[in-house]
Parts: C-alpha cells; sequence; structure tokens
C-alpha cells in the first residue's frame, strides 16, 4: 500500500492497514500510529480510529482510519471477517482463549475426522452466539472483564451472527486448524468454546489470525517498523 507523504493527506483522511502484533491491543495500535504521525509532522490533534477490535491474543488485520476517513468507520465494521487460527480440544478454559488457566478437562478419545468435519456443519448460517465474559462488552455501564476478573457472575444474552464458512484445514488432535468467514459482531472464541460444547469435548481457543475484512487482505498490511519507517523517509 501507499502511504500518505503530507499532513494534508493524513487529514484529509486514510486509510491504513496493519497486521496488528501479539499480545498488543488494537488501542495500542491506533495510539503508536497516531503518535507517530503528529510527532512526524510536529502537531497536537489528528483524529485517529480503527474498524474493529482484535483482542490481545491475536495478530493480524486491524484497518486504521485517519482524519475525515474516521467518519467511514462504521462502514469498515460491518464487512466480512475471515479468521484463521487453532482450536484445542479436551481443555476449557474460562476465557476461552489462552487469557485465563485451564479450568476443565475432557477425554478426547471420542473424536473422529469424520465428526469433527460434520459437526461444522451445526455452526453454519446465522446462529444464536454468547460473547464471552471476558470481553470488552458493557453491561450496565461496566466492561463484562471486570465482572469476570472479579468472578461475579453475570446474564450475558446471546446475540444473532452469521457464519458463511467454518472450514477445518488441519487436524493433529488435540489441535484443529480452521478458517472462518464470518460477520460483525462473531466471537471467535465462542465459537471454539461452543464446538467443544458440541463435540462433548470441551475446547478454547489457541492461537487466532484476522487474514480478511471485506476486500482489504493481510497481506497488504504493514507493521508498525515499516510505517515508521516510510513516515520519516
Amino acid at each position: 500500500m501507499k502511504l500518505a507523504s503530507t499532513l494534508e493527506e493524513f487529514q484529509k483522511g486514510q486509510v491504513l492497514l496493519f497486521d496488528k502484533p501479539l499480545h498488543w491491543t488494537s488501542f495500542q495500535l491506533v495510539n503508536k500510529v497516531r503518535w507517530l504521525i503528529k510527532k512526524q509532522f510536529q502537531i497536537k490533534k489528528l483524529k485517529v480510529g480503527h474498524a474493529g477490535t482484535l483482542d490481545p491474543l491475536a495478530t493480524g488485520l486491524v484497518i486504521i482510519c485517519t482524519g475525515k476517513m474516521t467518519k467511514q468507520i462504521e462502514s469498515f465494521m460491518g464487512q466480512t471477517k475471515i479468521y484463521t487460527g487453532e482450536i484445542t480440544l479436551g481443555t476449557t478454559t474460562p476465557s476461552y482463549d489462552l487469557e485465563t488457566e485451564i479450568d476443565q478437562t475432557f477425554d478426547i478419545s471420542h473424536l473422529t475426522e469424520e465428526l469433527l468435519h460434520k459437526t461444522t456443519a451445526q455452526f453454519i448460517g446465522e446462529i444464536d452466539q454468547q460473547p464471552p465474559i471476558f470481553s470488552a462488552l458493557k453491561k450496565e455501564g461496566k466492561r463484562l472483564y471486570e465482572y469476570a476478573r472479579k468472578g461475579e457472575e453475570v446474564d450475558i444474552p446471546t446475540r444473532k451472527v452469521h457464519i458463511e464458512d467454518f472450514e477445518i484445514t488441519k487436524i493433529q488432535l488435540p489441535k484443529i486448524e480452521f478458517q472462518v468467514v464470518c460477520s460483525k459482531g462473531t466471537y471467535i472464541r465462542s465459537l471454539a468454546h461452543d464446538f467443544g460444547k458440541a463435540l462433548n469435548a470441551g475446547a478454547h481457543l489457541s492461537a487466532l489470525r484476522r487474514t480478511a475484512i471485506g476486500e482489504f487482505k493481510v497481506e497488504d498490511a504493514l507493521n508498525l517498523e515499516q510505517f515508521q519507517e516510510d513516515l520519516t523517509m
């Protein structure tokens, strides 16, 4: 992707594609990009925002908009997303991923390739999904993860999401690799958890990467080092 070279271009509005590093929040990525642009052009203010959060334990595509293009964020957020990743079967965690420790272990000796592939079909189309309690969604003014970290019980309503495709690409038990094509608002952690439940085997998400948002692909994204280098050239 061609990077803007003037302050006017960033203020007029740019759509920047980034490959988010592991352990970074989307908020940290936005802050870093904003700081680099402000430092380069010696300015105090610039609108910068992202079009869809990625968990700290996920990598991959984040769309960042600057200036007047921040008005387009909602339209980018509504586009279809593609993820690849890894699910570990036989164990669950409270966060549905590796943010928390394993809390339950299950027998997986009954699992076969045929059963795994057959079970993915239950999740194709419009489904009711319950977001994980370790998430940034709000209930009564508090983030869900705030309740979770205090060990408080909280009722989380399900919501409808659309899974266009859920394909297992590699099986090496207890781990499987997958690709999912889905709508805005889908939690892949919840999908992994529910998949384990459907198999009567338990599961948690052990790796995740977002590879596309609509027509935007992670292969066209910059990393922070490239962005900083291009910005100062």
